[in-house]
C-alpha cells in the first residue's frame, strides 16, 4: 500500500485537534486528521456533563473557522457576570461584570459535544482536510524532510509536520520521547447539571471552601452546571451521594441561591493535576492543547489555552511563505516561544490559587479573604483580571 502524502498530520479528533486541522488548512496546508473519536451523536435534553467556559477570544477563533455559526443558539449561554466568594463569613464577594469590562460577555458556556459537532460540520466541507477516523497510530519516525506515521494495520502517512492534539495522555508526546513536569492534586473534579427553581441571572459563581472549589455555571433556562474541585475523600463521598442528597448538599452550600435543585444527568468525576511538557516542539512535531499542558479547572481556561495554541500555530504557518517547510524547527520554535509565557502564567495562577485556598495554615484564611476584598476595592486591578479571562 502506497503511503499518503500531506503537508501536516493532526493526531487527535477532539476539540483542539479539529480546530488545529481547520486552522492549518486555512493557512494553506493539506491536512490529514487521525483520531479515535467520530462525530458525536446529537443530544436532545439534558445537557452534556462536559461543558466549557469559552472565552471571547476562543469564540472569535471558532467564528473565523466557521464553526461558531454551526452552534445551536439554544445550547450556548452567555455569562454576563461572575461572583467569587471566599471561605470566611462576611467577606464580600469579588464581582466581575461584562459591561464594566467592555465586553458582550465574560465567557460563553457551551457543551463539548456541540462544539465538536460544529467543527466536524465545517471539516466535512473543507477540501484541504482529509480524515482517518477511527485509526490508531503505532509508530512515528522522523527523517530529514518528513515524518512517517505508521498505523496498526501497517499503512503509512507522510508529512513534513505532525501535530499532537491527542489529549493529556498523548500518544504523540510519548512516542516522541518528550518528558513532562506534572503534579497530581489531591482533588477530583465532580461535575453534574441541574434544573434550578430560581434564575441564575446569567451569572457564574465560585465558592472557595475548605473542601474544595465549587463553581456553578449558568446554562440556558433555569439550569446550572456544577464543577466541584473537591478534596479527597470528600470528592468520593460527593460522588456516592444519591441525586437528591447531592441537590440538598448543593442547596446548603450555595446559600439557597438557586432554590430547589433537580439533577438532570449523572455526576461524573475526574482526577485533577497540572502538567507541562518540557518541549512543545521538536523537528517535524508540535504539541497543542492538553497534549502540551494541563491546568487546574478553577479558572476554566483549559480549553481556551488549547484554542490559543491553535491560533498561534496557524498564524505561524500562515506567515511562513509559500515555499517554507512547515516542519522546520526554527518555524516551530517561533510557535513555542509565542505560547510559553501564556501557559506558564496560567499554570502559576491556577496552582497558586489552589494552594492558597487549600492551605489550612494559621492566618491563611484571613490572608486569602483579605486578598479578595482588596481586589474588589480596586476597579483597575479587577478589570485587568477580567481581561485575562477574555483573551
Amino acid at each position: 500500500m502506497r503511503p499518503q502524502h500531506h503537508d501536516a498530520i493532526v493526531v487527535g479528533s477532539g476539540l483542539t485537534g479539529l480546530a488545529a486541522a481547520l486552522g492549518l488548512a486555512r493557512a494553506g496546508l493539506a491536512v490529514l486528521v487521525v483520531g479515535a473519536e467520530r462525530e458525536p451523536e446529537p443530544l436532545d435534553a439534558p445537557w452534556d456533563a462536559r461543558i466549557y467556559a469559552v472565552a471571547p477570544g476562543s469564540v472569535e477563533l471558532l467564528r473565523t473557522l466557521g464553526a461558531w455559526r454551526e452552534m445551536p443558539s439554544t445550547r450556548v449561554q452567555p455569562v454576563a457576570g461572575m461572583e467569587v466568594f471566599g471561605d470566611r463569613p462576611g467577606t464580600p464577594p469579588l464581582v466581575f461584570d461584562a459591561i464594566d469590562s467592555g465586553a458582550e460577555a465574560l465567557a460563553y458556556i457551551a457543551e463539548a459535544g456541540a462544539m465538536q459537532r460544529a467543527l466536524w460540520h465545517v471539516l466535512a466541507r473543507e477540501s484541504a482536510v482529509s480524515v482517518r477516523v477511527p485509526a490508531r497510530p503505532a509508530r512515528i519516525e522522523v527523517a530529514a524532510d518528513r515524518a512517517v506515521l505508521t498505523f496498526e494495520d501497517g499503512s503509512r502517512a507522510l508529512a513534513p509536520l505532525v501535530v499532537g492534539a491527542d489529549g493529556a495522555r498523548s500518544w504523540v508526546r510519548d512516542a516522541a520521547g518528550i518528558p513532562v513536569r506534572s503534579r497530581a492534586y489531591d482533588q477530583t473534579g465532580v461535575v453534574a447539571n441541574f434544573a434550578a427553581e430560581h434564575p441564575h441571572g446569567d451569572v457564574a459563581r465560585q465558592w472557595f471552601r475548605d473542601d474544595g472549589i465549587l463553581a456553578m455555571l449558568p446554562l440556558p433556562g433555569n439550569h446550572v452546571s456544577m464543577v466541584w474541585s473537591a478534596f479527597e475523600p470528600w470528592a468520593q463521598e460527593l460522588l456516592a451521594l444519591t441525586d437528591e442528597a447531592r441537590c440538598e448538599q448543593l442547596r446548603t452550600v450555595t446559600g439557597d441561591r438557586y432554590g430547589a435543585l433537580r439533577q438532570t444527568g449523572p455526576a461524573l468525576g475526574f482526577p485533577l493535576r497540572w502538567m507541562d511538557a518540557r518541549r512543545y516542539v521538536q523537528p517535524r512535531l508540535a504539541l497543542v492543547g492538553d497534549a502540551a499542558h494541563n491546568v487546574h479547572p478553577l479558572a476554566g481556561q483549559g480549553v481556551n489555552l488549547g484554542f490559543r495554541d491553535v491560533r498561534a500555530l496557524a498564524d505561524v504557518m500562515a506567515a511562513r511563505g509559500p515555499e517554507h517547510d512547515p516542519g522546520a524547527l526554527p518555524l516551530l520554535r517561533r510557535y513555542e516561544r509565542s505560547r510559553r509565557e501564556d501557559v506558564a502564567t496560567m499554570i502559576a495562577v491556577t496552582d497558586g490559587l489552589k494552594r492558597l485556598f487549600g492551605s489550612r495554615a494559621p492566618g491563611m484564611a484571613w490572608l486569602r479573604n483579605a486578598g479578595l476584598t482588596f481586589v474588589g476595592q480596586l476597579p483597575l486591578l479587577r478589570h485587568g483580571l477580567a481581561r485575562q479571562v477574555l483573551v
